[in-house]
Parts: structure tokens; C-alpha cells; sequence
């Protein structure tokens, strides 16, 4: 019965309805020459075994000395938005106010230093995937030899290129949803761009590092370096992680969502 009321739908459906369906065809990106690249993996697959071992699942980490410079130095405009949003959490006890929904996700950086969930790298012929537990967020790493998009749309998670230096993963991310914050209630422009190093620590196999590097000149004074470390659960699993099932935040008459 499904399938004849399926086939009655095509034959009813008006020409602007059928076309709802239909599959687009995308160039190749800038840089990948076709029938390369991470759409054309077969027959690079042996080439994974030359990358270094991440498997498992990978919690962050606190350690002392980890931190780089304490906090981002930010200037002019920014410094101040920053400073009134301090004063506001202090004159309300530590209650913040949002401007987006309670399960909207951190995006870049702030869910890559993430430390109660944790994440999980998927290695695949010309992209690294990074499944991350918190809001069952997925970034992709391009590695196949693309340059960034030209205009690209700001993201959460920004346009990430990457490429293997050794055992190293050196990704380049731009294209940052300029409403996200670099930390907690910093602010950062559309020209923030994230350089990463992620490598095994050699002094332990299963503690990975991402040593990152916040580069913004119109928000912050200087390029700040910051180093997150990576405890590995080797057999551990990614949770499901449903946030909009318990999204339960008010909204004021101003729009912005209110504490909860």
C-alpha cells in the first residue's frame, strides 16, 4: 500500500514538486582536480595506516601550564564589550544573559576546549571527521588539497583546512560565526582565524594535544596560544547527546533568551 500511494504522488505531483528531489551536481573544490580529493576515496584507503594512532575516545583536560598566556587580550571595542559584560555578571550574582538558545553549541574554539564531553577523530581519505559528544557536533578537517572557500558563509565550526606534517595535524579555520565567543563572554570579529597543531604527546601515547592559536587583529592586541590536552579512552563511546529535548529557556520580551 505504501508503495502505491508513493507512485500516485509522482504521477500526481506538478513539475516545480518533482524537481524537490532532485540532485545537485558540485564542481570540485578550489584546488582538487577532478576525480580526486576526499569524494573519490577508494584506492587511498592503505594510506591511512601511515597516520598516527587516534583511536578511541578523548576527554579534555586541565593542567597547570596548559593555559598559554591565561587570557586573550583584547582592544578596543571588544575590550569594552567584554568589560560590560563582566560588570553585568557581577551586578546580577553571576546570572548571564543569552542572546541565543540554551542548546545552541559553543562553536569554534570554545568546543574544542570543551571538558566534560568527549570527542572522537575519524580518519578518512582527504578529511579528518571530529564527532564531538557535546551537541552531537561533527567538524570536518579538509586535508585533500582544497584551498578556503571563496566567500565562505560564517559557521559554528568555520572553514577548516588541514594538512599532515609528520604525525601532526596543522588545520587552518576562518569563517567564524563573528557571535560566538573566543572564551566566556569575549567577543572576536569575522577575521578570527584559528591555527592548530594536534599531535600525540611523546612523552605519552594517549594523551593527545591541540595547541592552538587565536589570531584576530582587529579584536585582540596579539595572537594568543593556548594548549589543550586530551586524555584517550580507548574503548570508551560517544553518548547521544539531545539537547532540544530539554530547551527549556525562556524568551524575554526583547528576545533574548532568558537564565535558567
Amino acid at each position: 500500500m505504501r508503495l502505491a500511494l508513493g507512485a500516485l504522488a509522482l504521477v500526481l505531483a506538478s513539475p516545480a514538486t518533482a524537481q524537490l528531489g532532485k540532485v545537485t551536481q558540485s564542481d570540485p573544490p578550489a584546488g582538487v582536480a577532478e576525480g580526486q580529493g576526499s569524494a573519490n576515496p577508494k584506492g587511498h584507503y592503505a594510506d591511512l595506516d601511515k597516520l598516527p594512532d587516534w583511536g578511541g575516545i578523548w576527554f579534555a583536560q586541565f593542567r597547570p601550564g596548559d593555559a598559554g598566556n591565561g587570557l586573550p587580550k583584547l582592544k578596543g571595542e571588544y575590550k569594552a564589550r567584554y568589560e560590560a559584560w563582566v560588570a553585568e555578571v557581577k551586578a546580577n550574582d553571576g546570572v548571564v544573559k543569552q542572546t541565543r538558545s540554551n542548546c545552541s553549541p559553543p562553536g569554534m574554539p570554545v568546543i574544542m576546549q570543551t571538558f566534560q564531553y568527549p570527542f572522537e577523530f575519524i580518519f578518512a581519505p582527504g578529511r579528518v571527521t571530529i564527532n564531538q559528544e557535546a551537541w552531537m557536533q561533527t567538524r570536518t578537517i579538509w586535508t585533500d588539497g582544497r584551498s578556503h572557500q571563496d566567500d565562505p558563509d560564517p559557521t559554528y565550526m568555520g572553514d577548516s583546512i588541514g594538512h599532515w606534517e609528520g604525525d601532526t595535524l596543522v588545520a587552518e579555520t576562518i569563517a567564524i560565526n563573528d557571535a560566538l565567543d573566543l572564551q566566556r563572554g569575549m567577543p572576536h570579529s569575522a577575521s578570527l582565524k584559528i591555527t592548530e597543531r594536534i599531535h600525540l604527546d611523546p612523552s605519552d601515547p594517549n594523551v593527545l594535544l591541540d595547541e592552538m592559536v587565536l589570531d584576530d587583529p582587529e579584536a585582540l592586541e596579539e595572537p594568543f596560544h593556548v594548549t589543550v590536552r586530551y586524555g584517550r579512552d580507548r574503548y570508551g563511546q560517544l553518548l547521544e547527546f539531545q539537547c532540544s529535548q530539554n530547551d527549556r529557556n525562556e524568551v524575554d520580551e526583547n528576545g533574548d533568551t532568558k537564565p535558567f
